[in-house]
This record gives C-alpha cells, structure tokens and sequence, in this order.
C-alpha cells in the first residue's frame, strides 16, 4: 500500500473517530440534561406533595378536634348548653295542710268564740300551693254592745325553678314583701313591728289600731316564713254598740299563738318536726299529697303578683269588720 493511500485512511480514521467523540459527546451531555431536569422536578414534586399533605393534615386535624369536642360535649351543642344550666336546690316542703285544720279548736274557740266551728274554706285552684280559712265571732252582750272578733289564715308555698330560683328564697322575698305591706296600710295608727320568736324559720308581727264607722278595731298579722312556705295570719278585734275596745296584747298572745300552731301544721304535713326551727340542711321527707307534682308549685307571675296571693294588708280585715247592722239589738 502507498503511502499516499495510508494517508489518506488515517485521516478518514481521524475524522470517523471526532464524529464519534463528538456524538458521544452530544449523547453525554443530553443524559445530563435531563438528569439535571429531573433533578429540578424532583424538588418541585415534593414541595407541591408536601403542600397537599399539610393541607390534608390540617384538614383531618380540625375534623379530629371538632370530633373530639363533640365527643366532650356530650354530641351536641344543645347537651353542652342543658349541662351548663344552672341548678337549684329542690323545695323543702310540697305540699300545705288543709288551711281550716291549722289552728286547734280550742285556739279557735278562744279567737273566735262564736264562730269556732264555721271556718270558711278560700277559693283556691290548688290547695296544694295556695290555701286560706277564716272565721269571724260576734258575740252579743246585750245592752253593753258586742265583740267582735276576725281570724284568716293564708298559706302560700313555694316551688323551685331554674327561672325563678330556689322555693326558699321567693318565699323569703315575699315573706318581706307581706311584712312591708302590713306596716303600710291606710288609716292605720299606732303601727309597731317586733319580732315574733320561736315561729318558723323568721317571723314578724306588725299591730294596729283602725278606726271604722262600726268602731275602733285593733289589728294584728303575723307574717312567718317556715322553709319555702310563708304563713300569714290576720286577726283583729272591736267593741261594737258601745262594748269596750279589746286590749291590743291579749289580741297579740292570741294571735302568735295560732301562728306557732299555723307553722307547726305546714311541718307536720311535710313529715317534719312541729316544733322549734327547722333546719334547712336536712332533707324534707317526701311528699305526702298529690299536690307535691310540678303543678302545685305557685307559678313566677304568682310570686312576682303578690295580690294574686294571700294578702296580709287589711282590705281584708275592713271586709271582715261588720257593718253598723251587725250591732248587738238594745
């Protein structure tokens, strides 16, 4: 072979060998790009991928809080509201004696000589809650004139209610609401308060005197709070057709004495002791009358509208004072 013919073979050699370095060159750097490019992806996948997984997870986070507060709730959001209620102590006392069997006879008949046996039953829709007696004496001496006598015993207990609250505090309030009333009658003289002991939880008697066209009257009410009931006891007295004036402490002893005996009944008719003051902290027993079901509590306007209740002022006692015809005959 000339040395021209191995010339020229070594040159096509040395131009098949730089076409070759140069497509394996191409090739070498299209891997690295797209190395390089997937290298870029990669990042990018996994961000966006964690993005959405922290989403997620927040997401299935709040359900598991919502869940767990829910569960701690109770379920609903109405339970967690009822829960959160307040609460209030029950009543003491349900029910009330029968109002005419309050005072015993042989009080009666020292109060209300002549008319010891007549009591009369007040109109109530449920004695259970609200009850009442009176009874009214006069007794004829002749030509000395004659005596007068009123008694009235109203009850009023008291239930308790989430709205109203605990039967003992309303009947607190209106067991001051019935003293308040009794010291501010019109045309009442002499008016004097004072403390009646050994009646119920509190008690208050309130005398004055009344000066009527029939005569001059005294009058007495005690107001007296036994648990969540409050007993008002009115009871007065005149000298008609010119008899004397009845003395305003034999009236006083008269009618604190009913009172005690008023008080001692409410107990015995909840199966508590009839005497000395009762303690709040011990359980009442239970109910012995129908009445003690929810429908026997007074109602809110009931507590809130005293004049719907037993009223200690003396509308009362000037309807119970006897006109000038009831006068003894000469």
């Amino acid at each position: 072979m000339s040395e021209g013919t191995m010339q020229r073979r070594a040159q096509r050699d040395g131009q098949f060998d730089q076409r070759e370095q140069r497509d394996e060159r191409a090739r070498r750097a299209g891997g690295l790009n797209r190395l390089l490019a997937a290298a870029v992806a990669v990042p990018v996948m996994l961000i966006a991928a964690g993005c959405s997984s922290d989403s997620g997870s927040d997401s299935g986070s709040g359900s598991g809080d919502k869940a767990q507060d829910t569960a701690a709730t109770g379920g609903t959001g109405t339970d967690s509201a009822a829960s959160a209620a307040p609460s209030v102590q029950p009543a003491a006392y349900k029910t009330l004696p029968e109002a005419c069997a309050v005072v015993s006879k042989k009080t009666l008949t020292e109060l209300v000589p002549k008319g010891a046996a007549a009591g009369k039953e007040g109109t109530s829709s449920d004695t259970g809650a609200r009850a009442s007696c009176s009874w009214s004496s006069l007794a004829n001496n002749g030509v000395k004139g004659s005596q007068f006598r009123w008694l009235n015993v109203s009850l009023l207990r008291f239930e308790s209610d989430a709205t109203t609250g605990d039967g003992a505090s309303q009947a607190k309030t209106y067991y001051a609401k019935q003293v308040k009333d009794a010291q501010a009658v019109a045309g009442a003289k002499n008016t004097k308060a004072t403390p009646a002991a050994g009646t119920g939880d509190e008690a208050t008697l309130v005398r004055y005197d009344l000066k009527k066209a029939e005569g001059a009257f005294k009058q007495q009410t005690v107001v007296a709070r036994v648990e969540n009931v409050v007993v008002t006891l009115d009871y007065n007295g005149a000298g008609l057709a010119g008899d004397k004036t009845p003395a305003a402490d034999a009236l006083t002893t008269a009618a604190e004495k009913a009172a005690k005996e008023a008080v001692a009944a409410v107990r015995s008719a909840n199966g508590a002791g009839g005497g000395g003051s009762s303690d709040s902290g011990t359980a009442p027993a239970p109910s012995q009358s129908p009445s003690s079901t929810a429908k026997a509590k007074p109602s809110a306007s009931s507590s809130a509208a005293p004049s719907t209740a037993p009223s200690a002022s003396a509308s009362k006692a000037d309807a119970a004072a006897p006109k000038a015809s009831a006068s003894a005959k000469s």
